[in-house]
C-alpha cells in the first residue's frame, strides 16, 4: 500500500508559522505534522510514501520516498496537486492525506480496510472537539450525511455544505482517504469535464460532492481515535493543550 500526503500549500491562516515553513512543517508538541503522519501510515501498514510538494518543497527532503510537485501550487486547490501522483493512483490503492492534520495508525488500517473504491474517514465524536475549537460548532462545521447499505457500511450521501443544525453533522470527515484506481479513474472523468478554471479551483470536499451527484459510492470510515486538524494559530494552540503527545 502507497500513501500520498498533500503538502502544497503555504497555509495562510498559520499566518507568521509558515514565513519560513510549509504548513506540514508546523510542530506539535516538537514534532512536526508530516513527521507524525508517516509515522501513523508506515505503522498502518503503508510501504512507500509519497509526498505532493509546493511551498518551499525543499524543506521536506528525507521524509518521503517519492517526491511529487505542484508547479502551480499557489493557484489551484488539492485536488490539482493530487493529480501530480496519477501514477501512482492508477497502479493501486493509494491511501491520501492532507498534511496539517494528525491521527492515529489505527485509522489507517481501518481505511484499508473500506470494500468501496473510494473511501474516507470520520470522526462521529466530532462535536467534542468541534466545541472545544470554536464558541459555536456550526460556525465551522460542514454537512456530512450518510445512509447504511445492506451490509450495514456506511455511504456518503452528502458533505460540504452550511449545516443549520446539527443533524446534519453525522460526522466529521478528516482529510483522511483512500482510492483504488478504478475510484481514481471515476475521478479523472469527473474532472475531465470541468473546464479548466474548475479544475483548479476544485477542493477536495466539492470533488466528494460532485462524485456523489453523478452516482458513485463513497464510503465512510468511521474512528473514534485520537486525531486533529490544525489549520491556524489558534487550533495549534488547542492541540498543545489538549491532544496527546504521541500521537
Amino acid at each position: 500500500m502507497k500513501a500520498v500526503i498533500l503538502a502544497a500549500g503555504r497555509g495562510s491562516r498559520m499566518r507568521h508559522l509558515t514565513d519560513n515553513r510549509p504548513k506540514g512543517l508546523t510542530p506539535l508538541h516538537g514534532v512536526p505534522l508530516i513527521e507524525r503522519q508517516c509515522s501513523a501510515l508506515r505503522e498502518g501498514g503503508v510501504s512507500e510514501v509519497g509526498i505532493v510538494t509546493g511551498y518551499m518543497a525543499d524543506r521536506f527532503d528525507g521524509y518521503a520516498d517519492r517526491y511529487f510537485h505542484n508547479q502551480r501550487w499557489a493557484e489551484t486547490q488539492m485536488v490539482a496537486s493530487l493529480a501530480t501522483a496519477a501514477e501512482w493512483l492508477r497502479e493501486g490503492p493509494v491511501i491520501v492525506s492532507y498534511s496539517d492534520i494528525f491521527y492515529t495508525a489505527a485509522a489507517v488500517r481501518a481505511l484499508q480496510r473500506a470494500q468501496s473504491d473510494i473511501a474516507i474517514t470520520y470522526d462521529p465524536d466530532w462535536e467534542r472537539q468541534w466545541a472545544g475549537r470554536f464558541d459555536d460548532p456550526l460556525d465551522d462545521a460542514e454537512t456530512f450525511r450518510f445512509q447504511a447499505d445492506n451490509e450495514d457500511r456506511h455511504i456518503l450521501t452528502e458533505i460540504g455544505n452550511k449545516p443549520r443544525t446539527l443533524a446534519e453533522v453525522q460526522g466529521q470527515y478528516m482529510g483522511l482517504l483512500r482510492f483504488t484506481p478504478p475510484g481514481w479513474a471515476a475521478i479523472e472523468r469527473a474532472r475531465a469535464r470541468l473546464a479548466a478554471g474548475e479544475r483548479d479551483a476544485l477542493s477536495m470536499t466539492a470533488l466528494l460532492g460532485l462524485l456523489i451527484a453523478q452516482g458513485e459510492r463513497i464510503e465512510a470510515v468511521s474512528t473514534f481515535d485520537p486525531w486533529g486538524e490544525i489549520d491556524s494559530v489558534e487550533d495549534l494552540e488547542f492541540f498543545e493543550r489538549s491532544a496527546p503527545p504521541d500521537v
